[in-house]
């Protein structure tokens, strides 16, 4: 099987992950073109010997580790450590997905995983439940809001990361687990046994404020147009079939995903018109996508939309607000994002996991490589940073990583991007902003965009 992703990179610790992922309809296969030809050259001009004779380099090499290394070493270990290296070798995004980190990525862009269903949190290195998730096994299981998780299967959880606590709870679905949990008005530590089932991972959450609707897009799994247009009709539903008085769509820290999605998000809010361009080495990477009308877009053409990015939009999300922003249909606020500009194939191999290959680059609208530049805010508007998090809430972002592909020109990519979104809404600077805007409290020539300039 073979998927095309905007991968997902570092992110300082903002997040581990960007990928905007396309699935071809069938897999990649290897074309069989006979006995090489000695004669043949390369795309730059080594002959087939020349090149047959570094595979030989790479034979003796890996024989004489076999044979003499102090311990004997794992084989298929270094088999695939080799693959890795020739593969990251190419740029940040391209490299080897163990089958483990192949399965986490499936199941990361479907929007679903075999789990337990509760939405948690880490406090002084003990794990806290903030809401069981309805109809999931934690939920059945009678697992509470504030109740502390302290084992899973007999392991504790004191002195393990998040991550990792997350990662014990993930399976296989159908598989049993053991919660050890500890309860305010309980005694003693109890346990609860269930089987882990699917968990939706809910892609978009909405409120109103002031006739305002505030979308939050947490990343564009297979989830992410439905739960936009989901959010869209209950918006309306909820309010009398009344429109909101504008939008605003939060993908600040969004990672990215699949760019179906990406597409279809932003064919919600357009009629027509490009709304991404990738071109790469070969033809068949050189992809055009274009908005349709349709009775979404038709229902909300008259209600304003206002982008809200920061250094830690990627991806897919910049594909989102550079064809909204180039369309004039939406005014973009916050800070510089990410500056992830490139497509890449994931290739399955079967049982031993899947390659990760960059292909393509993507091109907005207007022709601009998102590539190392990222999208810059038509508005810009800082966060006011608290001290302890001064200094640690910017990235540079796909600029600043050694070894990606460039296409950008913009100077200010190599300057610092706030990551940095206040739990508090009230202390959001560049959500208030963005209210203040629809409401008529703010005035500025970006808003609303001018679709004839």
């Amino acid at each position: 099987m073979a998927l095309k992703l905007l991968n997902r990179t570092l992110l300082a610790s903002v997040f581990t992950s960007l990928c905007l992922t396309m699935w071809p309809a069938s897999p990649v296969l290897a074309q069989d073109a006979g006995a090489p030809d000695a004669n043949q050259t390369d795309f730059q001009g080594r002959s087939t010997d020349e090149i047959y004779s570094d595979l030989q380099l790479f034979g003796e090499v890996f024989d004489r580790i076999r044979s003499e290394y102090v311990d004997v070493p794992d084989e298929r270990q270094l088999i695939r450590a080799a693959i890795e290296g020739m593969l990251t070798s190419l740029d940040p995004h391209s490299g080897y997905l163990p089958p483990e980190a192949y399965e986490s990525v499936r199941q990361d862009t479907s929007g679903e995983f075999g789990g337990l269903g509760v939405e948690i949190t880490m406090e002084e290195g003990i794990v806290r439940v903030m809401n069981p998730i309805k109809d999931t096994p934690a939920f059945r299981a009678g697992i509470l809001a504030n109740d502390y998780i302290i084992a899973l299967d007999g392991i504790p959880i004191l002195g393990r990361s998040l991550d990792e606590t997350i990662n014990q709870m993930k399976g296989k679905v159908g598989t049993p687990i053991r919660v050890t949990l500890v309860r305010e008005g309980v005694a003693d530590p109890f346990n609860v046994e269930l089987d882990r089932g699917f968990i939706p991972v809910k892609a978009v959450r909405w409120r109103m404020q002031d006739d305002v609707a505030i979308m939050r897009l947490e990343s564009f799994s297979e989830q992410a147009f439905n739960g936009i247009e989901d959010a869209i009709h209950e918006i309306v539903d909820e309010n009398d079939s009344k429109l909101p008085k504008g939008i605003i769509l939060d993908l600040r820290n969004n990672p990215g995903g699949l760019v179906d999605q990406a597409v279809y998000v932003a064919d919600a809010f357009l009629s027509q018109g490009a709304i991404v361009m990738t071109r790469g080495r070969n033809p068949d990477e050189n992809e055009r996508y274009d908005a349709h009308p349709d009775d979404l877009d038709a229902l909300i053409k008259d209600v304003p939309v206002i982008i809200l990015i920061n250094g830690g939009t990627a991806s897919a999300a910049e594909i989102l607000s550079g064809a909204l922003q180039d369309q004039k249909r939406a005014t973009i606020i916050g800070t510089r994002s990410f500056g992830k500009g490139s497509v890449q194939l994931i290739i399955g191999l079967g049982s031993n996991g899947a390659m990760r290959l960059t292909i393509a680059r993507y091109y907005t609208p207007s022709n601009r490589s998102i590539q190392a530049s990222g999208i810059q805010p038509d508005i810009l508007i800082q966060q006011n940073v608290p001290e302890e998090f001064q200094g640690r809430d910017e990235v540079v972002g796909e600029a600043a990583l050694e070894g990606q592909i460039g296409g950008g020109t913009d100077a200010e990519a190599t300057s610092g991007s706030s990551t940095f979104v206040p739990a508090d809404p009230e202390k959001d600077t560049q959500l208030n902003y963005a209210l203040d805007l629809i409401l008529g409290k703010e005035t500025n020539p970006a808003y609303p965009p001018d679709p004839n300039s």
